[in-house]
């Protein structure tokens, strides 16, 4: 397994250590629940050193990664972060991924188990004319504080260029950035961007100064607490997030995943898998993603198979008790042809629990 460079870190602070998008990465360090309700009410700290950061570069980076997402990326402003996705022909997910428009390039933030199959991608579909990518995941860490207090404690810390107050940074934008750590001024980035439903915000500076950025994070204040990937998955589903391997895959479209508002099919030139997308939009996908409460004490896991009647017409794509709410919460895929008032239950080894409708998402950080 490969480490990120906090990886001695999590080591030191007691982590239980497993294998993530093949890096050894913390699920937990005190408990999943606690570090949930942390970043539910505090602010949480993570490690996001094990995802993949590229650069693209060129005159014609812009046109190119156009080429490759669904998104509209001509159409962002500088500064601004957008949500999309990178599909095969078919229109089959290779990754959903973040693109940042910087004054002279794009970054992009892609997940940690697929950098590897995207970069040949890329080559062949992106760099040339007038574009090239540089892998900056090993040189580039990332790291986010994520709840309520997020920002009113990391105003100290981090001070935008020009003085403007962190404040103010719309929410998935980015700005350059003085990132105290140790002392002195370390030049990185800061986005206002996350994955856990609440407000927060993802620093970028050079990976030999990371063990100390995040240990700064940890030292803000009491309140601050090193939060692993277990609470990060039961945070991302009350908030109604798709995580890859789960919601999204090479056999799930983004339109049966609920994510037509990350898809323009209008775009003049088209994108990898346009076509096939276009064809769904018109005859309507044969499955969509649902939320759903499960009843009784057991929660329904990936690949739980959901019937109407002796017939099954759907499979879990993510399920767990929701800390936050303090019920058994699943998405699913279910068939189109299900009417929306049909009975529904889910298999749980061997038994059948009801499930009960629930729009997405769960929880909003409004607290209802």
């Amino acid at each position: 397994m490969q480490k990120t460079v906090l990886n001695s870190a999590h080591c030191d602070l007691g982590a239980r250590l497993v294998e993530f998008g093949g890096f050894e990465m913390p699920v937990w360090y005190a408990g999943l629940s606690e570090e949930h309700h942390c970043v539910r009410k505090e602010a949480g700290a993570f490690d996001l050193c094990h995802m993949g950061r590229f650069e693209i570069t060129g005159e014609n980076a812009v046109a190119a990664i156009d080429r490759v997402v669904t998104r509209n990326v001509a159409a962002m402003k500088t500064g601004q972060v957008c949500y999309t996705l990178v599909c095969r022909e078919d229109g089959g997910v290779l990754d959903d991924i973040l693109v940042y428009r910087l004054e002279d390039r794009l970054w992009l933030v892609v997940n940690a188990g697929n950098r590897a199959k995207l970069i040949p991608w890329f080559e062949e579909h992106l760099v040339g004319d007038g574009a090239s990518l540089e892998d900056m995941s090993e040189s580039l860490a990332m790291i986010a504080l994520q709840g309520p207090l997020a920002g009113e404690l990391l105003a100290a810390r981090v001070q935008r260029r020009g003085e403007r107050p962190l404040g103010k940074l719309g929410y998935y934008r980015i700005d350059r950035a003085e990132i105290s750590v140790g002392g002195e001024a370390v030049s990185g980035w800061i986005s206002r961007t996350g994955y856990t439903g609440e407000d927060g915000f993802e620093l970028y500076l050079p990976a030999d100064s990371a063990a100390a950025a995040f240990d700064g994070l940890l030292h803000l204040d009491p309140r601050v607490r090193p939060c692993g990937l277990g609470c990060r998955d039961t945070l991302r589903l009350e908030a109604g997030m798709p995580l890859y391997g789960h919601e999204l895959s090479e056999e799930i479209n983004p339109l049966e995943a609920g994510l037509a508002f990350a898809v323009s099919l209008d775009k003049a030139n088209g994108f990898i898998g346009c076509a096939a997308l276009t064809r769904v939009a018109q005859t309507g996908p044969r499955r969509t993603l649902g939320g759903f409460v499960v009843d009784g004490r057991r929660p329904a896991r990936q690949g739980a198979l959901v019937f109407s009647g002796d017939d099954q017409v759907g499979e879990v794509t993510s399920g767990s008790p929701s800390p936050t709410l303090g019920i058994n919460i699943a998405n699913a895929l279910i068939d189109t042809s299900v009417s929306a008032d049909a009975t529904l239950e889910v298999d749980i080894r061997g038994k059948r629990s009801a499930l009960q409708r629930h729009s997405l998402p769960y929880y909003r950080r409004s607290g209802s």
